[in-house]
């Protein structure tokens, strides 16, 4: 898998990555991938309104700049927890309402004065993890499955995404596989780590079957735990951990900006 066009070490762009509970950015090193300065966060606005959401990325986004003045008016990516095609947002995941059919990319470019990139916040995730983390280097078919409140997805090909691959919503049982399998269902459900492996290898049995990958990466919070479940699995395919962490929505979005503003495929 190839490097990013952008990649040299003196390439950079802000990263946003929009969240339930907070929003997190950073400017990012897009040739290593990293943040520049560690991943800063507010407090998502308990409205969820898109112009309340608006005003705190440009909070978050000016005290990037004034970070690093060296580096003008960046592009910035945004990643939200939304299907999104061609910046408009069709679905909104623990936010109001008001995002769904909005041009969130138009809207916010005109608020932020900036040129925006607005991305499935599982699709600039897993793009990152392929690219720079634990999938770097990986050709064919890599899965990257984010294990949080929900099921998050996405799916690259030779580095190139398939977007909006809303894998969580599979039926498993006659039950959506994010509604049994998830991080968070585990913890609420107080399963134990070989309860919630069974679960899991039914999930991953049926995506393996759908899809034959190459490779499969967890993500999440609960890869941290991996060797409480990884090793109890049984799959053809190799499946193995994430490594960006906390900072993969944020490092995928940035890269979804940059190559916006370079005229670009938004993923190559």
């Amino acid at each position: 898998m190839s490097a990013p066009a952008a990649g040299s070490g003196l390439d950079f762009g802000i990263g946003i990555d929009v969240g339930g509970t907070w929003i997190k950015g950073a400017l990012v090193n897009l040739g290593s991938g990293t943040p520049a300065g560690g991943v800063r966060r507010l407090r998502t606005p308990s409205s969820g309104r898109v112009d309340d959401v608006a005003d705190t990325l440009d909070q978050l986004i000016s005290e990037l700049q004034s970070e690093s003045p060296g580096h003008g008016n960046l592009a910035a990516g945004v990643a939200i927890p939304s299907i999104v095609q061609r910046g408009v947002a069709l679905s909104a995941a623990n936010m109001d309402g008001s995002w769904v059919g909005l041009d969130v990319q138009s809207y916010l470019e005109s608020r932020l004065g900036r040129s925006v990139c607005v991305v499935n916040d599982a699709d600039a995730a897993g793009t990152a993890e392929a690219l720079y983390g634990a999938g770097k280097g990986q050709r064919g078919v890599v899965l990257v499955l984010t294990l949080g409140t929900g099921i998050g997805s996405a799916l690259l090909v030779d580095g190139r995404l398939v977007p909006n691959f809303e894998l969580g919503h599979l039926e498993i049982g006659g039950c959506k596989a994010e509604s049994r399998a998830s991080a968070v269902v585990r913890e609420n459900q107080g399963l134990t780590w070989v309860e919630y492996a069974d679960r899991l290898q039914q999930y991953l049995s049926h995506v393996e079957f759908l899809f034959s990958p190459d490779l499969i990466i967890i993500g999440g919070g609960i890869s941290a735990c991996s060797t409480e479940y990884l090793p109890r699995l049984s799959l053809r395919t190799p499946v193995i951990p994430a490594s960006l962490e906390n900072a993969a929505g944020v490092v995928g979005a940035a890269l979804a900006g940059r190559r916006l503003k370079d005229g670009q495929a938004q993923y190559v």
